[in-house]
């Protein structure tokens, strides 16, 4: 996997497990003021999620890195195989 290729798939990555995280932990506002939505989060603690969607997008991409590396997964074998039929 060259440079480009890692990169978009970490953000693609990234993004994929920050949208999985925004709703843990959020509970809706108790006492609304007027002009609020109810179901908007009182602390949603955006700070944490992103800290911790890094992580985990990191820990991914490794683990797609070894498996794209290693041979054990590839488009191009696909590729190949779909052009010889």
């Amino acid at each position: 996997m060259d440079a480009v290729s890692g990169v978009v798939l970490y953000i693609l990555l990234w993004w994929w497990v920050f949208f999985m995280t925004l709703p843990f932990g959020a509970r809706g506002l108790k006492n609304p003021e007027k002009g609020q939505v109810a179901s908007a989060p009182e602390k949603p603690r955006l700070g944490l999620k992103m800290l911790m969607t890094s992580l985990i997008a990191m820990l991914l991409w490794v683990g797609a890195w070894l498996i794209i590396e290693a041979g054990w997964f590839s488009f191009r074998d696909w590729a190949r195989i779909d052009a010889r039929n």
